[in-house]
Parts: structure tokens; C-alpha cells; sequence
């Protein structure tokens, strides 16, 4: 995204003048550039051009890009993970006050769409939960998480036709077969199992990566890159789910082909 693009931009220009005394070179090129990112983050137009006529007030505006930036994408980080921890518990009202708290003091109108769409899935998860009936304009494996978490509470798993086709999309994601998929299919009880079966797998996956990208980032960092290479070995050895292989392979080739000193 354009608008992202530009903040990550302004993101860094801000690291090097603010924190390692960089020049601020207000050239045609880099007032457009922060005129843009003003707007970006709710400063507006007039006060911008007023603030890029002099060194001074450039950086004044500069600084408060870059605390609207800082504390936007922090709020919503946090914000993130609590909906995250809510929803798991199945508490998805408050995970929707949550992003209603964030809406309540954000400005920065890229951050404000992005807790809208947060709030919007939470909604419709939400939703799911509530009915059953899965929605088309929601993520897969949310709605699996949520449809356990309606077994959990009692409810009876429906096998409809819309949740055969979710199992079936989700199960090589899973490295389940075609094979094992159908022969579950065939009953609820079955279906059921899967279902536990793709989410157990993806969250074991996704906790044995995370964890040893923790360790392999740590040895890296020590100049120990055999001890790094060797976590993501470690991983590759046990894992069967394609997105967490594929992460590992794409770690262990990035320490094989370190980039040049500068």
C-alpha cells in the first residue's frame, strides 16, 4: 500500500535525523514527501506547507509525524494482540471494545482502517460463533477456531456442505491428505476430529517456529550462524506444515547467504 509506503518511509528518515542527527535536507523531493506524510497522519495541508518553510518548524513537524506514527502503530499492536487473546478465550465482546477504544483516540487515518477491519472480522466471528453458519467474507482458519469453540460450549458440529468445503481447503494447509480429509468427511464425529486435527497442528507448528527463531535470531546475533542454521535444521527435520517448512527453509537460506559487510 501507497499510504503505508510513505510511513515506513517517513519511519526511517525520522530514525536518521532524529536519533543519529542526519540533516534534514528540505529539497522539493523531501517536502512532498513529508507534505504527504502530514496529511497521512492528520496534520493538515496548510499547517504542513506553513511548517516546511522554515528548518525549524520542519523539524517540529517532523517529530510529530513521528510520535502520531509511533504511537498509533504501538496502540494498534497492542490492541491486536489483546483481540487476539480475547477472542481464544471466546470473549469477543471485549475484543470489540478493544478496537472501539483504539477508534476513541486514533487520528492517523491508516491506523483508524486498519482497527475498523479488525473490529469488522471480530464482528463477524462474533457472528459465527453465535450461529454456526460460517461467512465467505471471513479468513478460514478464525472461523475452524471459532467452530471449536461452539463444540466446546455444547453445540452439535452441523456438516454442511460450506464446511466441508472450509476442512477441505484448510487440511493440505495442515499436511493432511485428500485421502484422510474425505474418510473424515463422512461423519461428524469425523469432521470434528479434523477440525481439531488441522488447528492442533497449525498452532504446534507455529509455536515450534516461533520458538526457534527466538533461538536462532539470539545465536545469530552471538556470530554463532552453525548454532543458528541448526535450529531451523532442527525444525525442517520435524515439520510437515508447508507454510512453517517454507519459513524455515527461508531462514536457514537467508543465514547460508549472509548479506555483504557494508
Amino acid at each position: 500500500m501507497a499510504e503505508e509506503a510513505d510511513l515506513d518511509d517517513v519511519w526511517v528518515l525520522c530514525r536518521d535525523v532524529l536519533e543519529n542527527g542526519a540533516p534534514l535536507d528540505l529539497t522539493d523531493e523531501m517536502c512532498v514527501l513529508l507534505s504527504r506524510a502530514a496529511q497521512q497522519v492528520a496534520i493538515g495541508q496548510q499547517d504542513a506547507e506553513d511548517a516546511l518553510r522554515g528548518h525549524s518548524t520542519a523539524m517540529t513537524l517532523l517529530r510529530e509525524i513521528h510520535r502520531r506514527i509511533g504511537e498509533g502503530s504501538n496502540r494498534l499492536d497492542e490492541a491486536r494482540d489483546r483481540v487476539s487473546d480475547l477472542q481464544q478465550q471466546g470473549d469477543f465482546d471485549g475484543a470489540q471494545q478493544v478496537m472501539r477504544d483504539v477508534l476513541a483516540v486514533e487520528v492517523v487515518p491508516f491506523y483508524r482502517e486498519q482497527a475498523e477491519r479488525t473490529l469488522k472480522k471480530s464482528a463477524g466471528l462474533a457472528e459465527v460463533l453465535a450461529t454456526g453458519r460460517l461467512n465467505p467474507n471471513l479468513p478460514d482458519r478464525p472461523q475452524l477456531a471459532v467452530l471449536a469453540q461452539r463444540i466446546e460450549q455444547g453445540h452439535a458440529l452441523e456438516l454442511t456442505d460450506d464446511l466441508c468445503a472450509l476442512l477441505r481447503r484448510t487440511a493440505p494447509t495442515a499436511a493432511i491428505s485428500e485421502a484422510e480429509t474425505e474418510e473424515a468427511l463422512k461423519s461428524p464425529d469425523g469432521a470434528e476430529a479434523l477440525m481439531g486435527m488441522i488447528l492442533s497442528r497449525f498452532q504446534e507448528a507455529q509455536s515450534r517456529f516461533l520458538r526457534s527463531m527466538y533461538r536462532m535470531t539470539s545465536l545469530r546475533d552471538a556470530g554463532d550462524l552453525e548454532g543458528a542454521r541448526q535450529q531451523m535444521r532442527d525444525v525442517l527435520a520435524v515439520e510437515v506444515v508447508p507454510r512453517f517448512r517454507e519459513a524455515a527453509e527461508e531462514q536457514l537460506r537467508g543465514l547460508d547467504n549472509p548479506p555483504p559487510e557494508a
